[in-house]
């Protein structure tokens, strides 16, 4: 069915966001347009200084604290971070149209729930001009994060309801416990983003010291306590997958999709992990920070689908009744 092919389109799409605002995120790149929703006062921004005013600096200073510099490289990341939203923004809405078309009369949950996605990125695209117009102010960069992890969710359970017509998924024992420890290692693994979070907003600090912030070397030592727990925590959420993957092989008689995607999410949270040791102990280099926060939203993302497939027979009952 087109909606649910839409759907998986949509939730690529959203990951990719997520991807390229890691990427302004790493290179620093978060002002590379001073303005929104225009970038320079133009809808195409420049590639070159000389297409800007010669009071260029002066327009800008108040909105960039006095520290207005054209990048072209830097000013084209965050413009196309800015075009890869918007475009996510339409996919978003051209699911809730379709969803209208396919599950008015079937099931108006689904459509529910994608018209709450085009809120929640509408939402998010506004927050993104806020993070702008703050100067990247720390606490609005993480809930412009959370508000992502929060779309990704509600979309994936109006996916996951569509879906659940044509994929037969295990039986599996002891379902109840299973799913309240899928339930905690989500809860644990959205707390450990919100400490990278932490720990990435105290890099910025470490940046904006003349000290430190030009020696990549010395940010870890810099971190604080945030680091520390957050570098600890990523042990406990390994622990906890590989005793998830157990659990999942003991009460369940064959193998089918529940227990393929735990595998992946356990590859995938030990690929973030590598990651994480990359960035603790080769200077936090820029190419792997989008890498690591992709990872980790694309692994509660799988957890989540995970629990929406361990219920699905009861979304199923529910539409019955």
């Amino acid at each position: 069915m087109f909606f649910r092919k839409l759907g998986i389109a949509t939730i690529i799409s959203i990951y990719l966001l997520v991807l390229a605002g890691g990427i302004v995120r790493s290179t620093g790149s978060g002002m590379g347009c001073p303005d929104w929703p225009k970038c320079f006062g133009m809808l195409v921004p420049p590639t070159d200084v000389s297409q800007l005013p010669i009071n260029y600096q002066e327009i800008y200073a108040e909105k960039l604290h006095g520290e207005v510099e054209f990048n072209v490289t830097k000013t084209w990341i965050e413009y196309a971070n800015r075009l890869i939203g918007a475009l996510t923004g339409i996919i978003v809405l051209a699911t809730f149209i379709a969803s209208l078309f396919y599950y008015w009369k079937k099931d108006r949950v689904v459509v529910y729930l994608s018209f709450l996605g085009v809120v929640l990125i509408g939402a998010n695209g506004v927050l993104g001009k806020y993070v702008v117009d703050s100067f990247l102010k720390p606490g609005v960069v993480t809930m412009h994060m959370l508000l992502a992890i929060l779309v990704i969710f509600v979309l994936l359970y109006a996916i996951a309801r569509a879906w659940s017509e044509v994929i037969i998924t295990e039986n599996i024992e002891n379902n109840k416990s299973i799913t309240q420890l899928l339930i905690a290692i989500l809860i644990i693994s959205t707390s450990q983003i919100l400490l990278g979070t932490q720990v990435r907003e105290a890099i910025d600090r470490v940046i904006a010291n003349p000290f430190f912030g030009y020696n990549r070397e010395t940010w870890i030592e810099q971190m604080g306590l945030a680091f520390y727990i957050h570098r600890s925590y990523s042990i406990l959420i390994l622990g906890l997958h590989i005793y998830l993957i157990w659990k999942l092989q003991k009460n369940t008689k064959q193998e089918g999709l529940i227990s393929t995607f735990t595998k992946i999410l356990v590859l995938i949270v030990l690929i973030e992990i590598i990651t994480g040791g990359i960035m603790a102990y080769f200077g936090v280099p820029a190419y792997i920070q989008p890498v690591h926060l992709t990872l980790s939203i694309v692994s509660v993302g799988i957890q989540f689908v995970i629990l929406l497939l361990l219920n699905f027979k009861n979304v199923t009952r529910f539409r019955e009744s």
